[in-house]
């Protein structure tokens, strides 16, 4: 028998229909299905970014830790601080699971994280705070000679161009002067102050609003640091470069002669640490042999994320204190990198 054409045109058409159901509802079910898996990673990036935060936290903490049971050890801060000491010890990346107890073990399918981490002393550094400081018969907002010989200096040995130098200190006094201008003073003509004036740098950095270059502060970094108040370097902890250019008149195979001698023995005076430099004089508010800022630098690694979080530290005493915190947050960083903090190590 001969089916009618309106019969299979009608079939074709609920064929059709059916088949535009179907995909209706698998594109339905598919978008469904992943706004719930966006859902889901969301939660679990941000379960993760605030659990990872919580533990970086109990790490720097327990620097803090560790910072203030070294000053109780030497009586209050007023021993001397050397890179022998358990708070120089960097640690290399390892799994956390290796710090807890037997019994809070990791559970199957929770993921691995690993925790690294170092401890620097700031005032193993060249303190740029310390440019503005005044001396007798200096007039007020003007550079420090001894720190203007000293950055001379330090930009010779490690070869950077003098006409930065230049640049630097001419920026850092107007800089300065106009954060301690008031604010209605600012825009003033005066020498002392300009409109337009680059803001006082907080951290190496930015040391590039001054105008030195990415590869001069690279080079700087290790050498010089910028602190809330003027601070002495430290004999025990600097690099040969930091004491060649703040020792007048001290040439650099004798400060790296100095450097291998610390190494054996630390010193626990000025006096003993002139003798080792050849009788150089030292001037207290120009060298020291203990310190009170520390810089610690962390990174904490969940599968694919990572947290690093820098922060300076001061040690008063037996108090222990967070000047400043920065996190970094990011995913798979790049292969062989190293913290600021951790490849500036004298």
């Amino acid at each position: 028998m001969k089916r009618h054409p309106s019969n299979a045109s009608q079939s074709g058409a609920a064929l059709i229909s059916a088949m535009l159901v179907v995909t209706l509802v698998a594109t339905l079910a598919s978008v469904a299905l992943w706004q719930q898996w966006r859902h889901v990673e969301v939660e679990s990036a941000e379960r993760h970014r605030v659990q990872s935060g919580w533990l970086l936290n109990g790490a720097l903490d327990w620097s803090r830790l560790i910072l203030r049971e070294d000053a109780l050890a030497s009586g209050n801060s007023g021993g001397a601080d050397h890179l022998a000491e358990p708070w120089a010890l960097p640690l290399k990346e390892a799994k956390l699971s290796t710090f807890l107890a037997q019994d809070q073990q990791l559970r199957e399918g929770d993921p691995e994280v690993f925790l690294s981490g170092q401890v620097t002393d700031a005032q193993s550094r060249i303190n740029l705070r310390n440019w503005l400081e005044a001396v007798d018969g200096q007039p007020a907002g003007q550079l420090n000679p001894n720190m203007q010989v000293a950055m001379s200096r330090l930009f010779n040995v490690l070869g950077l161009p003098a006409s930065e130098l230049i640049v630097l200190s001419r920026e850092w006094q107007v800089a300065a002067q106009a954060a301690k201008a008031p604010l209605g003073a600012q825009g003033n003509a005066s020498s002392g102050s300009r409109s337009g004036a680059a803001l006082l740098p907080q951290q190496i950095a930015q040391l590039q609003w001054l105008g030195l270059s990415r590869e001069s502060v690279e080079r700087l970094s290790p050498h010089v640091t910028i602190l809330p108040e003027l601070t002495p370097v430290n004999l025990n902890t600097a690099s040969a470069e930091v004491i060649y250019a703040t020792v007048p008149g001290l040439d650099l195979a004798t400060a790296q002669q100095f450097v291998q001698q610390r190494t054996r023995a630390h010193f626990g005076n000025l006096t003993d640490a002139s003798k080792a430099l050849g009788g150089k004089p030292l001037e207290a508010r120009w060298h020291t042999v203990g310190s009170r800022f520390f810089q610690v630098w962390g990174r904490l690694r969940m599968e694919d994320r990572t947290q690093e979080e820098t922060a300076l530290i001061l040690r008063d005493a037996g108090n222990v204190t967070f000047v400043w915190r920065q996190k970094i947050a990011g995913i798979l960083p790049p292969p062989k990198s190293e913290s600021l903090l951790q490849s500036s190590q004298p």
